[in-house]
């Protein structure tokens, strides 16, 4: 397991490259339909705010991160210890086919096996 200071080093080479991936995939998701879901978000903000932290959601910049660290068609394994939130859910649908690789996303209750715009649970978790 790398060391904490190393994961950071390792972090700041390929920030530019993890914010650049981020916005394109934001972008691309965002002309082929999707729509952020800000209604996960509880606070009374501006829909641009909230949009903006649903962009860092764990999950999101894991596969960020991964996509810009690994082999084009590499399947992407995330874990997380929470449950993933709607809006995640279907942002990672959308990336699945966008840059079609497998997305395997473990969370509190099950894995989600995302795969050309689909997940293995059929939207129910």
């Amino acid at each position: 397991m790398p060391s904490p200071l190393r994961l950071e080093r390792d972090m700041a080479a390929v920030l530019p490259k993890r914010t650049n991936v981020n916005l394109i995939i934001v972008g691309e998701d965002q002309e082929k339909g999707f729509v952020p879901d800000t209604d996960v978000v509880l606070h009374d903000l501006d829909v641009e705010v909230k949009e903006q932290i649903l962009s860092h959601h764990s999950e999101k910049l894991a596969i960020a991160f991964g996509l810009i660290s690994t082999p084009e068609k590499t399947t992407l394994m995330i874990m997380k210890n929470l449950r993933i939130c709607n809006d995640c859910h279907y942002a990672i649908k959308y990336i699945s086919m966008i840059v079609d690789r497998e997305i395997v996303v473990r969370d509190a209750t099950r894995f989600h096996h995302f795969k050309d715009g689909s997940c293995s649970c059929r939207d129910y978790w």
